[in-house]
């Protein structure tokens, strides 16, 4: 029987918990953003990896990779690279009903890097909101990384006509005026061919396996028959830390076993159809609804009349919150019961990506599956908007996806055909590479198949067939990147062997040294050695590292039971699939017995940070010399705190990894630590780290009974906890209580039924305290648990 083998490269991933980092969408950001420039280019499957808009101001004359390009991190925040384009092909696009004029605007490659906070440092939701229309366009970034935006267009009913810069009373709703420039996808482009969407984001809906259909003729999406079986799926995240949905979550907020249905938007029009809502086609636009007001400071101001030129529904002060109605007699319509998302489209409930409970946003869609107000969310952030655009990352960060250059491929033999004696070999794929096939009998002599086989067009993965390989007996097969085109951004690169250079030996004791270099992998994986020896011989080899990427790189290698006062030779040695490099050779000779060197010490990121605890890590090198190793730690650079790591001593000559847990530490705050390495040689202190420790968790209060209570007068409070997250055990009252919203209230007297659970608060209420909604807290430890808006002083 003769056999075929393949060999290729496998990259190790791991899965990541943390969803602000695994929900982003990467297979589709090693294929070139691509558009339909017309209807009949859709009709017809013709796209297109380079366009202009009309007029030919805006131009992608390169192609560029779509989506997202990088993703790191640090303890505090995210960052995401991306192009702003999305992995569907995007358009067309029209300026007029007829579909006859294209629109005015194209999409180009933003280049964005967008640092949004890590979920573990919010806050509690602040009271005062604040605009989403600020400096930052983008109200949040999708996970194909293309911008949202929010509900409005940019322009505003000024008093006597409608003007730019949204300064009015009465705002545009984008989707209703300017629906008819947006693409099949439900997104368009601003004057700055900003890709962005204002409403349920369709293709993207689509490509998550969300209750969307495709019409592969039409190439057109809607809302798909039937009743949806699974959550939407996560489709970004929002300035404030928070995710957003898509239309479908659990029946009951908290109970992820509840069945899935659409979530009920907290809007109507004011049409007069809803109990309890006015009808400005009657009354005309006399008054802003309460949501409005109680944001922008109580400002009144009329609109326009209902008509022709301004149809209901224009603007978005045309919609009416629910909350803020009476349904029947004194009963409020209540969310939770008559409706699922807050004035701000936000409720608190489990997700599968959150088990344990969030605030998230919701795209919201009528029962038609029609986008409707207010679509991604309101005017205003329901949290605090900390995530923004910035030029670098001026912090230490893990990498965890590095774009399409630094993509690394891996390849299958798919399939052998025993009548033909062809051999199919497949592997993941970068549009705009180039492959290099090789085979061999036996992995020592190799044939090349291929110099230069292109990458499959808009495609993430490429396959080719050796015909006949069976005759060659037993066959093994290398592919390798030999070239990436010249992109948007970069490529123009034809892949070789690395280059090397040896540097000057650091740390040299009597029997051990430190040996370095440096290495440009030139973007393929490149592992490093050195060679080491008392004569140009060498004889004796070390591991350092493994490189990839196409930047000079830093390696280097501890090496210890060298003999004293002897003169050695070194040389760095990289080999990556296209070749091997020495680098130049190197002296250093070793001192007299009994000479000692410092340790070599690196802090490392911290780890299982949480609210109170945290692991402080580290790497060391003894340099051959006893060395004891201790954490400095503390929340400022003087530390003031001192922990021994384990081990607490270390000897040899070889780097080893160190650490130690500590606790006691106060929830949300920012920590500063190093390691402190000391032997005979002296002290080493590695660099100095940050972490922050994880926010403070909110649980939720059931019940708060009386509900109100007058100024000047003495309330009994009884507070029943809720169940998810389950309360802390009946035995444990509450560290701290408060009343807080228009001002804050702390209780005179706080205690804990041992056997019910139940809370007893005793407020007095003071006679100049704010009249309003009051949430009410408990709070255990770190954590509180907090009824919104669970008591009214009168």
């Amino acid at each position: 029987m003769k056999t075929i083998s393949a060999l290729f490269l496998l990259l190790a991933t791991t899965a990541l918990a943390d969803p602000q980092l695994s929900t982003w969408q990467t297979t589709n950001s090693r294929k070139y953003a691509r558009v339909y420039l017309t209807d009949s280019d859709a009709t017809s499957s013709t796209t297109y990896t380079t366009w202009s808009n009309p007029s030919g101001t805006q131009n992608q004359s390169l192609p560029v990779y779509a989506g997202v390009q990088q993703i790191a991190y640090s303890d505090s925040w995210i960052y995401i690279k991306t192009s702003g384009l999305g992995g569907h092909i995007m358009g067309p696009w029209y300026d007029n009903a007829a579909r006859s004029a294209r629109f005015v605007n194209a999409p180009v490659n933003q280049n964005t890097l967008w640092r949004l906070p890590r979920t573990a440092t919010l806050g509690t939701p602040p009271t005062t909101k604040t605009q989403t229309s600020g400096s930052e366009a983008a109200v949040g970034y999708l996970v194909d990384g293309v911008a949202m935006f929010d509900c409005t267009d940019g322009f505003s009913w000024s008093g006597s006509a409608e003007a730019g810069g949204n300064t009015g009373q009465w705002h545009r709703d984008a989707y209703v005026n300017e629906g008819i420039t947006l693409d099949y996808g439900n997104t368009h482009q601003q004057n700055t061919g900003m890709y962005h969407n204002h409403a349920n984001p369709l293709a993207l809906r689509y490509l998550l396996g969300d209750n969307v259909a495709y019409d592969s003729s039409t190439k057109k999406y809607a809302e798909a028959a039937g009743t949806p079986t699974k959550h939407s799926p996560l489709l970004g995240w929002m300035r404030d830390g928070y995710p957003i949905y898509g239309p479908y979550g659990y029946s009951s907020a908290l109970d992820a076993s509840s069945g899935v249905r659409r979530m009920v938007g907290g809007f109507v029009l004011r049409s007069g159809t809803t109990p309890g809502v006015d009808n400005l086609t009657s009354t005309g636009r006399t008054a802003l609804p309460a949501w409005a007001t109680r944001n922008n400071g109580n400002i009144a101001a009329t609109g326009p009349t209902v008509g022709t030129t301004y149809p209901l529904g224009r603007y978005i002060e045309d919609w009416a919150y629910l909350g803020d109605l009476i349904k029947s007699g004194s009963t409020y319509y209540q969310q939770g019961t008559d409706f699922d998302l807050n004035e701000y489209n936000v409720r608190y409930c489990v997700t599968p990506e959150f088990p344990q409970g969030t605030y998230a946003y919701f795209m919201c869609i009528d029962a038609s599956g029609a986008p409707q107000f207010p679509y991604h969310c309101n005017r205003y952030f329901f949290g605090t908007p900390r995530a923004t655009t910035v030029t670098s990352i001026t912090e230490s960060v893990t990498s965890t996806f590095t774009g399409a250059a630094a993509f690394q491929e891996t390849a299958s033999m798919s399939g052998v055909n025993t009548t033909t004696g062809d051999v199919t070999l497949s592997w993941t794929s970068v549009e705009g590479g180039s492959y290099k096939i090789s085979a061999s009998p036996d992995l020592s002599t190799w044939s090349t198949l291929a110099t230069a086989q292109p990458a499959t067009a808009n495609s993430t993965t490429t396959t080719v067939v050796e015909s006949n390989a069976t005759s060659s007996g037993r066959r093994f097969y290398k592919v390798q990147r030999s070239a990436l085109a010249t992109y948007d951004g970069g490529g123009g690169i034809t892949y070789a062997a690395p280059t090397a250079a040896t540097s000057a030996a650091s740390a040299v004791g009597s029997s051990t040294a430190t040996l370095n270099g440096t290495v440009n992998a030139n973007g393929i994986s490149t592992t490093v050695s050195f060679d080491y020896g008392t004569t140009t011989g060498y004889g004796s080899s070390v591991s350092a590292s493994t490189l990839t990427g196409s930047t000079s790189t830093s390696v280097s290698a501890g090496i210890s039971s060298l003999a004293v006062s002897t003169t050695y030779h070194c040389r760095v040695v990289a080999t990556n699939s296209y070749g091997t490099t020495y680098g130049g050779d190197v002296t250093f000779t070793t001192s007299a017995t009994g000479t000692f060197v410092a340790p070599t010490a690196s802090t490392s990121a911290a780890s299982g940070i949480a609210t109170t605890s945290a692991v402080l890590n580290g790497t060391v090198n003894a340099n051959g010399s006893s060395t004891t190793v201790t954490f400095e730690y503390g929340t400022t650079t003087s530390f003031g705190s001192t922990a021994t790591a384990t081990p607490s001593t270390v000897t040899g000559s070889s780097s080893t990894g160190v650490a130690v847990s500590v606790s006691g530490l106060t929830a949300g705050t920012t920590y500063y630590f190093r390691m402190k390495a000391v032997n005979a040689g002296g002290t080493t202190y590695g660099a100095q780290q940050t972490f922050t420790t994880s926010a403070a968790s909110f649980g939720t209060i059931a019940t708060v009974s009386p509900s109100s209570g007058s100024r000047s007068t003495t309330v009994t409070l009884t507070v029943a906890l809720g169940t998810n997250p389950p309360a802390p055990p009946a035995s444990n009252p509450p560290s701290a209580a408060s009343l807080t919203g228009p001002s804050t209230i702390t209780p005179t007297t706080t205690t804990r039924d041992s056997g019910t659970g139940v809370i007893t608060m005793q407020v007095t209420i003071p006679a100049g305290a704010a009249t309003g909604a009051y949430d009410v807290n408990a709070t255990f430890g770190p954590n509180t648990w907090t009824k919104v808006a669970g008591f009214t002083v009168n």
